[in-house]
């Protein structure tokens, strides 16, 4: 096995991106890190590391695959949240526990066609939203449009994972997942947990190949991970992301697992459009679990909750939607008008003179582009955690470099 890159030094901490919106998470990950800066190791030693994780735990080599190529791609793409920080914290203890199953056979409930209704039965969901993704693409190119709509499901990562194998296809895709029975966020004026994060993602071809726009967000102003990595990074958080009881902002993340502050939607205050975020919520709730039949958030029970998120993201339940633009017009068409779309937007003057206007996806793209050549930077107490777990090999401690990955 290669060796790691040398450790690098810390570098200041960044504006806040869109990142990842995929909210279910377990854990809590808020103890100040012991070792500082970051490790680059090579792309492919990651995929070795996390496949090898999910194997050990019974999970069938192409699955385990699958699975590890999904988790990575958080790390890939800088979207560190929902990569390997979450290996630990919640895919092991998932499979360990037995509250996922890593050989189990989705099963079909229904099958229109174009339409068809699964039950998971509690498989990886790293692998069986992959799955869906690509039945939904599948049938998409008979009929059209592909629905798959999924229940008893677990965590499946990156949303935008997903869509973008669509929008490899020339196709549109849409994922659209809740959280189960997890209650994390409060509805506006309200004072106890409903719903969860409730991501929504949305690919399609763009500039090229390789750039295609891909829209990965929560309906809450962040996903529960980016909290808990800037916890564990020990680092202040942008006033917006959460609120105390009385709705002030924090801007400390590890109140977040304290039961202190709660998690604000898209749109921040009401009169700024709080209810957009709330109701972008619940239309993923009903798309994503009142269709299939999966958990739900506002159940009964929650109304026993103290305020604080409670409840487990156990059958979840996912929505993922292909739509095949060449079955309705001239594909050559779209592609042409859809690149002519992105390539203008690309073309809009920045406002400050330098700052390039790009669109969901480009970056995170580009971030894919220049990590598979040079390695993905990981923090240096998550690399200390997968050599614990004898994944990676413990990399020379050598002095610190300057850069600190892209």
């Amino acid at each position: 096995m290669t060796p790691p890159h040398q450790r690098t030094a810390p570098r200041p901490p960044t504006p806040a991106s869109a990142g990842s919106g995929t909210g279910h998470e377990a854990g809590t990950g808020t103890s100040t890190p012991a070792g500082s800066g970051t490790v680059t190791v090579e792309h492919h030693q990651l995929l070795a590391a996390a496949r090898e994780a999910f194997t050990a735990r019974g999970v069938p080599e192409a699955r385990a695959a699958t699975a590890a190529d999904a988790l990575c791609y958080g790390d890939l793409a800088g979207l560190g949240s929902h990569g390997l920080f979450n290996l630990a914290r919640l895919y092991l203890p998932l499979l360990e526990s037995g509250r996922a199953d890593p050989a189990a056979e989705p099963r079909t409930v229904t099958d229109l066609g174009a339409c068809v209704l699964i039950d998971s039965e509690r498989s990886l969901g790293l692998w069986s939203a992959a799955q869906a993704m690509d039945l939904a693409a599948e049938r998409a190119g008979r009929h059209g449009v592909g629905l798959v709509s999924v229940r008893n499901a677990t965590h499946f990562g990156c949303a935008g994972y997903h869509t973008a194998r669509a929008a490899r296809q020339g196709m549109i895709g849409v994922l659209a997942g809740n959280c189960g029975s997890q209650r994390i966020a409060r509805p506006p004026h309200g004072t106890l947990a409903m719903l969860g994060t409730n991501p929504l993602s949305v690919a399609a071809p763009a500039l090229d190949d390789d750039h295609p726009f891909v829209l990965d967000m929560s309906t809450t102003a962040v996903p529960t991970g980016r909290i808990r990595t800037a916890a564990r990074r020990g680092e202040p958080i942008p006033a917006g992301w959460l609120e105390d009881a009385a709705g002030a902002p924090v801007t400390d993340p590890a109140a977040f697992d304290r039961g202190e502050a709660y998690l604000r939607w898209l749109g921040g205050e009401v009169e700024t459009g709080a209810y957009k975020g709330y109701g972008l919520g619940l239309a993923v709730e009903m798309l994503a679990a009142l269709l299939p039949g999966a958990g739900v958030g506002p159940a009964p029970d929650a109304l026993d909750g103290d305020g604080r998120p409670h409840g487990r993201d156990e059958d979840i339940g996912f929505l993922a939607l292909a739509v095949a633009p060449g079955a309705l017009r001239a594909e050559e068409d779209f592609r042409a008008e859809a690149r002519s779309l992105f390539s203008t937007l690309t073309q809009c003057p920045p406002a400050d003179g330098h700052t390039r206007v790009r669109y969901p996806g480009w970056w995170e793209a580009e971030r894919v582009r220049v990590r598979r050549a040079e390695g993905v930077p990981l923090p240096a107490h998550l690399y200390d955690e997968l050599v614990a777990l004898g994944l990676l090999p413990r990399a020379p401690r050598t002095a610190f470099d300057a850069g600190g990955g892209v």
